[in-house]
């Protein structure tokens, strides 16, 4: 049997070949057994595999057996989804709280097949202008792009729908897909995904509308209902497009015609006339270099969105602005049945900054010139500045981590950070170093990058307040202590191959993403893409911890490798081979899991 990965290989190539393709018959590749190792092989990593949901299944216990069971189940479509256990976890910077649905692990891996094969269908159909959960795409490379596509525009609109995934149509989103893939029986599997509801406090809540937070198929299919916004504004984009009259301004034009023409006379000039000449070519120059050059008659609009977030560049008037905003809330309110929010979604100078994705972004009014090969040129003039909001985002930080705190007189001064004073010194380190070069990466494609400094010294200061307060010393002496002899300062640690010295990390290298590394001290690295598959291990029916063959096998599964005591024969394996998971047979897998009941037996 061909591998079913090839088949969604083509899928997907063909679905980029033939846009308006119709897909039928998928279903039967949630049949095929080949996906669900793949499916655990991209779950089993994340420390959420060991989460539990209503019941007791999770990454552990992994099986033949088990994916048997499943298929078996959705063969005769007899395969329900639990409800999601509702949990609710912080909101970045903000006390406000959101909730999170955590499905069982046999639904997510069920939905991560479901993913992989409605992924191969919709990716190559999806807007270039879409960013948030898609292979290869992130906030940067929205960022970059926004900042590539968006420069001269006049406008922008920062769009907001009202709590977007909380709100999802089902029927409309069902209708959507069903355009697509003729298929009922994938559809029905989708509509008992949508359908599962949660249970919170131990009752039932169904639900009726919108992705559950947390599942693993909810992304993507929220990428399919918005994608319908995305084809509108590339509608409108086209209708409200108008080309420029002329590429040159007329003054401009007016200028380098009189250039020319004293170029010319400059061959036969002589004495007084050719001085004459060239003073007045040189006050040409200096008037080019202040006459505005392209003609702004031109209409264009331009469009990034990030999952829910979007923002739109308009090169017209502000009453343009108001009647594609007022065009976007009908669109999304008749097609998309949710809110545009009219106090949200703001109408903005592009002079003045807007917000996206936790960058200021504004286009610069700059008449500065720079040399440019042989020439001077307006090289800032029109283009877009990513600036880092330090007073909306940076310092809130600072604050809520503790990371610094306020005098009376209104002075900012680093402070030891109590909630880590039972850590090791490696940990307070890596702590610090993980919270600096996430900040630092984030912002990397800021033009104030180099504010960051200010941010890099109060982290560093903080985390030595805290290492001086844990040993009850002071941050000079500490120091002195650490002194690595190279200008800084490392906390030295034991390795197989000998002493090893942690520093702090450098916020300038994180520009850089090849000379950024996050490795944690005395941390068992998890080696992924081994020749060994999970197929091969369990098909081999060896157990990887007593040696029986010709039995059938489940996998152990731990969050980490570096929580292990190392107590255990298994435990020691597992740290041996740093691996996350171990193949055992059934009565070895029991004996892990209930060490002292079987030493009872026995």
């Amino acid at each position: 049997m061909k591998p079913t990965m090839e088949i969604l290989d083509r899928i997907r190539e063909n679905s980029g070949n033939n846009k308006d393709e119709i897909f039928t018959r998928l279903y039967r590749y949630m049949l095929r057994p080949d996906l669900y190792y793949t499916a655990y092989k991209n779950l089993y990593a994340n420390n959420g595999a060991g989460t539990k949901g209503i019941n007791e299944d999770t990454a552990d216990a992994f099986s033949e057996k088990k994916i048997n069971a499943i298929i078996q189940q959705l063969a005769n479509d007899s395969y329900c989804p639990h409800p999601a256990r509702r949990t609710y976890i912080r909101k970045k910077n903000s006390t406000k709280m959101r909730p999170l649905g955590l499905p069982t692990f046999t639904d997510k891996l069920v939905q991560e097949v479901l993913r992989m094969i409605l992924e191969a269908v919709y990716e190559p159909i999806f807007s270039k202008y879409s960013h948030g959960f898609r292979p290869n795409r992130s906030c940067h490379t929205a960022l970059a792009s926004l900042k590539k596509e968006f420069t001269g525009v006049a406008w922008f609109i920062e769009g907001d729908i009202k709590g977007c995934f909380d709100n999802i149509d089902h029927h409309v989103l069902v209708e959507i897909i069903n355009s697509k893939i003729k298929d009922a029986r994938l559809i029905q599997l989708i509509w008992k995904f949508l359908k599962a509801g949660y249970m919170e406090d131990w009752q039932y809540h169904a639900t009726y509308s919108g992705c559950p937070q947390g599942g693993i198929v909810s992304p993507l299919l929220a990428n399919i209902y918005l994608n319908e916004l995305d084809k509108f504004v590339a509608k409108l984009a086209k209708e409200f497009y108008l080309p420029k009259e002329r590429y040159r301004t007329p003054e401009y034009d007016s200028i380098l015609y009189q250039q020319v023409k004293d170029r010319a006379r400059l061959k036969t000039a002589k004495g007084a006339e050719k001085v004459a000449l060239y003073r007045h070519l040189k006050e040409l120059k200096s008037e080019l270099l202040k006459t505005p050059c392209t003609s702004a008659t031109d209409k264009v609009i331009k469009y990034i969105r990030y999952a829910d977030d979007f923002i739109i560049g308009i090169r017209g008037n502000r009453s343009d602005c108001e009647s594609i905003k007022k065009e976007l809330a009908d669109f999304i309110s008749n097609r998309l049945k949710m809110e545009l929010s009219r106090e949200k979604t703001l109408i903005t100078h592009s002079s003045l900054h807007a917000r996206f994705l936790g960058y200021d972004i504004r286009v610069r009014r700059n008449q500065s010139v720079k040399q440019g090969g042989n020439c001077t040129k307006r090289t800032m003039n029109k283009t877009v500045e990513l600036t880092i909001p330090t007073n909306d985002k940076i310092m809130p930080f600072l604050f809520n981590k503790a990371i610094i705190r306020q005098t009376q007189n209104g002075a900012i001064r680093p402070a030891a950070r109590k909630s880590l004073l039972r850590c090791t010194e490696l940990e307070i380190v890596s702590t610090y170093n993980a919270e600096l070069r996430g900040i630092c990466n984030y912002y990397a494609l800021a033009s104030n990058f180099g504010d960051l400094h200010y941010f890099a010294y109060l982290m560093e200061y903080s985390c030595l307040k805290t290492l001086a307060n844990k040993h009850k010393s002071t941050s000079h002496k500490i120091l002195n202590k650490y002194k690595d002899g190279r200008g800084g300062w490392s906390i030295p640690y034991q390795t197989s191959k000998g002493e090893k010295r942690l520093g702090f990390a450098n916020f300038r290298d994180c520009r850089s993403i090849k000379r950024v590394s996050d490795c944690v001290a005395n941390h068992a690295m998890i080696h992924t893409g081994t020749t060994t598959t999970f197929e091969k291990r369990l098909m081999s029916q060896v157990c990887e911890l007593c040696g029986k063959t010709e039995v059938p096998l489940e996998i152990h599964h731990v969050n980490k490798v570096k929580n292990l005591k190392g107590k255990e024969h298994w435990e020691i394996i597992m740290t041996a081979k740093k691996r996350k998971t171990i193949a055992v047979c059934e009565d070895c897998h029991h004996k892990i899991h209930h060490p002292r009941t079987t030493h009872l037996k026995q």
